[in-house]
């Protein structure tokens, strides 16, 4: 079992990395007390697989003694499997335009201290809990897609390519474009092998049709300037946080040209680094 605390200070990002580990597998609980976190450890324990990665965001509002929290730690430490502290922060300046941006009420703030005053506050009082954390992100300058980058490669242990699925499918235009499709390419320019005899009722899976496709040298200029585009575009999406691409390569009635391509393509993306998969949506459809 991971167990992964949560703290930091407030207007540092702790609600948008609980919602990344949510999508990394975390289960989230948000503000829970020390006294209670050992007591919940023991059930997940216990529990079933959804409570393998468990994360627990741990807010000053519900400290009572920090001491406790430390002791909380200790403990778990000597259980069984992984437990680790995050923290987040933020400069004052940056904490301080949040809180005004929101036009929330900073959490220590009562009436009559200042937003400056409760933010240096708040820093003061977490500095031990800072200390004891096994990692510290400040995200005064940091994007939510570098956030998200960062948390992938701490606890998934993921480059920026990690972080990005791309699925490739071949289509036929004459039964419409995938209606989840990012990217589209037409390869309809091609020579079409199904107005050759031994070729039409076979699919660019196939290796007569694969040779027969490839052997015209436009597809191979398409296929290399497609392939350039990509290798220029995907660390681009990836560092944008885009968690999903979906390329759609089209050609008549989806058996041939378009199968081949994207075969060709998708081999090309795994060589990349990414993780891909290849779908075929109109290749079994009658001619």
């Amino acid at each position: 079992m991971e167990i992964l605390i949560i703290s930091g200070l407030s207007g540092g990002g702790k609600s948008k990395t609980a919602s990344f580990l949510e999508d990394m597998g975390f289960y989230i609980v948000d503000n829970m007390p020390a006294a209670m976190i050992l007591k919940f450890a023991e059930f997940c324990a216990a529990g079933s697989s959804r409570y393998q990665r468990v994360a627990l965001v741990y807010d000053v509002r519900t400290a009572s003694s920090f001491t406790e929290l430390f002791d909380v730690l200790d403990t778990l430490k000597t259980m069984d499997g992984q437990c680790r502290m995050l923290f987040l922060e933020a400069s004052p300046e940056t904490i301080i335009k949040r809180y005004k941006e929101t036009r929330r009420r900073h959490p220590l703030s009562d009436g009559t201290m200042s937003l400056e005053a409760a933010v240096e506050k708040e820093r003061e009082l977490l500095a031990p809990v800072r200390e004891r954390a096994d990692f510290v992100i400040d995200t005064s300058k940091t994007s939510t897609a570098q956030l998200r980058m960062e948390l992938l490669r701490i606890f998934e242990g993921k480059d920026e390519k990690g972080g990005l699925s791309v699925t490739v499918a071949s289509f036929g235009f004459k039964y419409g474009l995938p209606l989840e499709a990012d990217l589209v390419f037409d390869v309809r320019f091609m020579p079409n092998p199904f107005y050759i005899d031994e070729l039409r009722h076979q699919t660019g899976l196939d290796d007569a049709v694969r040779d027969y496709v490839f052997s015209f040298p436009q597809t191979g200029s398409f296929m290399k300037r497609l392939e350039d585009l990509l290798a220029l575009t995907l660390p681009l999406y990836a560092e944008e946080g885009k968690t999903g691409l979906f390329i759609g390569v089209g050609c008549t009635g989806g058996h041939h040209r378009s199968v081949a391509v994207a075969h060709a393509l998708t081999e090309f993306i795994r060589t990349q680094g990414y993780s891909v998969q290849e779908t075929h949506r109109d290749m079994s459809r009658e001619s």
